[in-house]
């Protein structure tokens, strides 16, 4: 990229919305040759989503001429750090994800900002971008969650916008849009142990993905180990309150429940 040249990129989350931009994209439809998939760590990312971007995505951006870029977290010694960890670092006190708290508010999120925006910040620095000549970063919000959509510029040198609501697109367009290309429609893509999720996710969890369910259910179990040391109340990855074993009761089906916190990661960057 050349000084005059801005870059322009999608935020590739590997869920549906940032998948229709990357077929949007390989269509011509919309100007972002660049696609960065920011990888919270493969002990981290459900493993349905991380199965869809090397079955799926790659192969089809690097068909079409997108340009498709992994990167990760890295730590000053250069090493990579995933957010599970993060989590699970000896000694850590701080809690960077929005778990639960006693009285069933969610807590601090440090997780989108540290592991999704200012990763793709530093790919895009590194890649020319400055505050006088800024990225473009598209973000894949549709326009069903607009509310979701902000116009705070996360780091000096990126430019967001979000192309679907541009073009008036819902997720059912998206879903469209996806299987017009050829392509299967992803599945929604998030941590798998994230606190924002709804019971009913917790509950497919279970009976889809045991083992990813159990890994919550001892980070869980570990926050709270850490938790009784410092003689903190518990925190939890469900509003309910109790272990999400518990809460998540195996072969029992939950009436849907709306929980307002779904989906409240509302940078946009990530379950897109």
């Amino acid at each position: 990229m050349n000084n005059d040249q801005a870059l322009r990129a999608i935020s590739y989350g590997g869920g549906v919305q940032s998948t229709a931009l990357l077929v949007l994209a390989a269509q011509g439809r919309i100007d972002f040759p660049v696609a960065v998939f920011s990888n919270v760590g493969d002990d981290t990312e459900r493993t349905a989503t991380l199965r869809y971007v090397e079955r799926y995505a790659k192969p089809y951006a690097a068909e079409h001429a997108v340009e498709l870029v992994e990167v990760q977290r890295r730590r000053r010694d250069g090493s990579t750090e995933t957010l599970m960890q993060r989590l699970e670092r000896p000694g850590s006190r701080s809690i960077p994800i929005p778990v639960r708290m006693a009285n069933g508010a969610p807590g601090n999120r440090q997780c989108t900002e540290d592991f999704k925006i200012k990763v793709i910040g530093k790919w895009a620095k590194d890649h020319g971008a400055t505050s006088e000549n800024p990225a473009t970063i598209a973000i894949g919000i549709s326009l069903d969650e607009f509310h979701r959509a902000n116009n705070r510029r996360p780091v000096p040198h990126e430019q967001v916008v979000y192309p679907l609501l541009d073009l008036n697109l819902r997720r059912s367009d998206c879903e469209r849009i996806i299987r017009s290309a050829g392509l299967p429609v992803p599945p929604k893509s998030s941590c798998f142990f994230c606190p924002f999720h709804r019971p009913e996710f917790f509950r497919d969890l279970r009976r889809k993905e045991p083992e990813e369910f159990e890994r919550a259910c001892q980070l869980e179990d570990l926050l709270n180990e850490r938790r009784d040391e410092l003689g903190k109340d518990h925190v939890y990855l469900t509003r309910f309150n109790k272990p999400l074993r518990q809460a998540i009761p195996d072969g029992v089906d939950l009436l849907p429940i709306f929980d307002e916190a779904d989906g409240l990661c509302d940078s946009g960057w990530c379950m897109t």
